[in-house]
């Protein structure tokens, strides 16, 4: 299949400055999809998300409040999510993070992360690239609860050193030790536990991923076993 990243190679960690007239500061970064170890054994729809969203991050946008549009040389966090899962094909898609909030816990498959305090945590075992991730309180929000600010993209982790990146748009976030401004790839990190934001949970894109087969409930398959070595057993004891 060939990559809708490939117009844009860079080689490893490339970082941009805008030009004046975009907007008052970008600083972004970008790596390849191959830079991921988890890139070359996912799933082709997942493999898509990536290219597209490291797409962006060459474009040199800026952080902008209000926008999901690269025309408007800048976009926002739910913005920018909102613009790569249109560029999938994705139609109708939630445009705030509080809306994506409430898209991936109406899938069933959200799981929440209270008060973790980092990537280590076990919590995030289940974690796969393609999930959408959520904080609260990075800025001051209405009628929300929890009050969900701010959404970005897991997008794996990096050979180089096994470090998790994410894909979406901020303004002070960081990507090896570089302060960025725009959309750009990013450190995977949650807030510590003396932080005014909080990491509130991750799930998976609706319908990104192939169905998976499920296993049958661990008592369901103990009720078989026990099925079967009846059924044995008394087809022994017949005369």
């Amino acid at each position: 299949m060939k990559s809708v990243f490939q117009p844009f190679l860079v080689l490893g960690l490339t970082l941009f400055t805008s030009l004046p007239a975009r907007s008052e500061k970008v600083s972004v970064a970008t790596i390849l999809p191959e830079d991921l170890v988890e890139y070359e054994t996912e799933a082709a729809s997942v493999r898509k998300l990536i290219e597209i969203s490291l797409g962006l991050t060459t474009r040199r946008l800026g952080y902008q409040f209000g926008s999901n549009s690269p025309d408007n040389w800048g976009m926002d966090c739910s913005g920018t999510v909102q613009c790569a899962l249109a560029k999938f094909g994705y139609e109708k898609l939630p445009r705030s993070s509080w809306d994506f909030y409430q898209w991936v816990r109406a899938n069933g498959e959200f799981v929440e992360t209270s008060a973790v305090a980092t990537t280590e945590d076990p919590v995030f075992s289940s974690l796969k690239p393609g999930d959408l991730l959520f904080w609260k309180g990075t800025y001051t929000t209405k009628d929300r609860d929890p009050a969900i600010s701010h959404v970005m993209i897991f997008l794996g982790t990096l050979k180089e050193d096994g470090a998790g990146v994410l894909f979406g748009s901020s303004s002070g976030r960081r990507y090896r030790g570089q302060t960025i401004h725009g959309v750009s790839v990013f450190d995977w990190e949650v807030p510590n536990s003396g932080s005014e934001s909080k990491f509130v949970g991750y799930g998976r894109i609706p319908g990104l991923r192939p169905a998976e087969e499920e296993s049958p409930p661990v008592e369901a398959n103990a009720l078989k076993s026990l099925l079967e070595k009846l059924f044995k057993k008394s087809e022994a004891s017949r005369p």
